[in-house]
């Protein structure tokens, strides 16, 4: 049984990957201010004798450093994050504090602690508009976005302590994630989640841009086990891997999809490009399944139809 730490365990994935965790008998500890995380999101984890929860800022460096130490954890999964591109855009500060300043702290406590492995939650903004795709890992980093560009710096942050701290980082450039448990009432969830619910009610979409940016949206029942794997398994490189399907499916095709779960709902309306968009992503999983063994296996129907049926 190991000992895992999760930043942002109230979350949509953090809840997820501290489920799967502790159906596979490991003990826990999750932490989150719960600003966007929700506590009824852990009520399953709740029920284990092996879970345990803190209220508590990740940027507070002292209480971090407390919890780690106290709990000594064979590894930490930092999932904790501002995740919506345009809160980033419109409050910059956040953005900095929790999606670089965060990783710092964590790093550090990891560092004291003498926690040498970090799970980190990246994403696939850091690619930005740059590459094509499919993008791979060794693709340059040229983020669109101050949410992209955060963590990108995080990465490298987390290589820097790899290199003179003796850290071990798996950095995941985690894909368009989807699933239950995405709060559709933000106006900054996924798209998918917002789809699902207007849908759902029988409510018109909106679309920016012509609908035809495409995204490659993995399930989050298939993060949470990569985030699994990568803090239990023993012999996993550090570096940087893409958590994605491989394959790119368009807006105006996620919205077909949906129309067949909802035939009642309407056409979708259009509106222009919002700032700060990526127009094509998609990412290669072959340097993760050759390294983890870890491959998708969600596939979106099923997924669409796992979060219409809830």
């Amino acid at each position: 049984m190991a000992r895992i730490f999760i930043t942002g365990a109230a979350g949509f994935i953090g809840s997820h990957t501290a489920d799967q965790l502790l159906a596979a008998g490991h003990e826990v500890l999750g932490i989150d201010n719960l600003r966007t995380g929700k506590r009824e999101n852990l009520a399953a984890a709740g029920q284990h004798p092996t879970f345990s929860f803190e209220e508590a800022d990740v940027r507070d460096a002292g209480r971090m450093y407390e919890a780690v130490r106290g709990f000594c954890p064979d590894a930490i999964i930092h999932l904790a994050a501002v995740v919506s591109v345009q809160e980033c855009i419109e409050k910059p500060a956040l953005n900095f504090d929790v999606n670089v300043g965060a990783t710092k702290v964590i790093a550090e406590a990891a560092r004291l602690a003498k926690v040498a492995r970090i799970v980190f939650a990246s994403s696939a903004a850091v690619y930005g508009d740059a590459s094509t795709p499919p993008l791979g890992e060794s693709d340059p980093s040229s983020p669109a976005s101050p949410y992209g560009w955060a963590k990108s710096a995080s990465e490298s942050l987390l290589t820097l302590f790899a290199e003179y701290y003796q850290l071990h980082p798996v950095i995941f450039r985690y894909f368009n994630v989807y699933g239950p448990r995405q709060d559709p009432s933000s106006p900054y969830s996924g798209v998918i989640s917002v789809f699902n619910r207007r849908m759902a009610a029988r409510n018109a979409v909106t679309i920016y841009g012509d609908g035809e940016q495409t995204r490659d949206f993995v399930s989050v029942r298939d993060v949470a086990r990569a985030n699994l794997i990568a803090a239990t398994r023993e012999s996993i490189p550090a570096g940087c891997y893409n958590i994605a399907t491989g394959r790119a499916r368009s807006l105006n095709q996620i919205h077909d999809i949906l129309r067949e779960i909802y035939p009642d709902a309407p056409p979708p309306a259009f509106a222009p490009s919002r700032q700060g968009d990526i127009r094509y992503s998609c990412g290669d999983p072959s340097k993760t399944r050759a390294a983890l063994g870890f491959s998708a296996e969600v596939s979106l129907e099923e997924g669409l139809q796992e979060l219409a049926a809830i």
